[in-house]
């Protein structure tokens, strides 16, 4: 505990908070997107795959900027959602809705590519013996699927850990509040004598992106071991 202050540990709190919600909340929108791109057709689906790959291309500060239009207490959203207590500008909700923003192409590319793997074969066979499409996913495409959805769940962490641009534009740099790993780097970087606080929390960054890329590839190949029968 005496290797970081209070300050440090606040930020890396926060910045573990922010991360872990954003990624159970984007988590179920994202398997049904991944699931819409790998096995419907519809008119439209390019148009969607832009949408969702669209946070990649653009510069974060361009997406935190479109968020605080779109759903700051003034914007069209924000302020609907404003009148029945719901607010995500200047919160740690903000942030953890930023991060999930930027996550979400990585965890659905993975979560896609993980479904398009699965033989299509399979799951016509279960429709053929009569169950109903939701339940031939439930009981054949998910349980396939699940290495790829854990791994872009934990990629999906990862990113949301890192994410600085689109969070800071959206609910700035609020100590106890919004201010992230991140956001804390860049804090302490702004003060005399603050690089060491720095380079604390960038070893912590570096250690959590690490250990979320090894956890991630054991469980998914712990997973399709057991999916496998092996």
């Amino acid at each position: 505990m005496g290797w970081l202050g209070p300050e440090e540990w606040q930020a890396v709190a926060l910045s573990l908070q922010v991360s872990l919600w954003a990624t159970l909340a984007s988590l179920p929108l994202g398997i049904l997107t991944a699931y819409l791109l790998a096995r419907k057709d519809f008119p439209g689906k390019q148009i969607l795959n832009g949408l969702v790959h669209l946070p990649l291309i653009l510069p974060p500060v361009v997406t935190g900027y479109l968020l605080l239009l779109t759903m700051g207490t003034k914007g069209p959203v924000g302020s609907l959602l404003a009148e029945i207590g719901i607010v995500f500008a200047f919160r740690w909700t903000g942030a953890a809705l930023a991060a999930g923003v930027m996550a979400f192409p990585l965890m659905v590319r993975a979560i896609r590519l993980s479904i398009e793997a699965v033989d299509p074969k399979l799951e016509e066979a279960s429709a053929t013996l009569g169950a109903p499409p939701p339940w031939v996913f439930l009981t054949v495409t998910l349980p396939m699927a699940l290495p790829g959805i854990i791994a872009g769940a934990i990629l999906a962490f990862a990113k949301a850990m890192g994410e600085f641009g689109a969070t800071i534009t959206f609910v700035s740099n609020i100590p106890g509040q919004t201010r992230t790993i991140p956001s804390a780097i860049y804090a302490f970087l702004q003060v005399p004598g603050g690089e060491g606080s720095a380079m604390k929390l960038v070893l912590v960054s570096v250690a959590v992106a690490m250990g979320a890329l090894l956890l991630s590839e054991y469980a998914a190949r712990r997973v399709a071991a057991r999916v496998g029968g092996r």
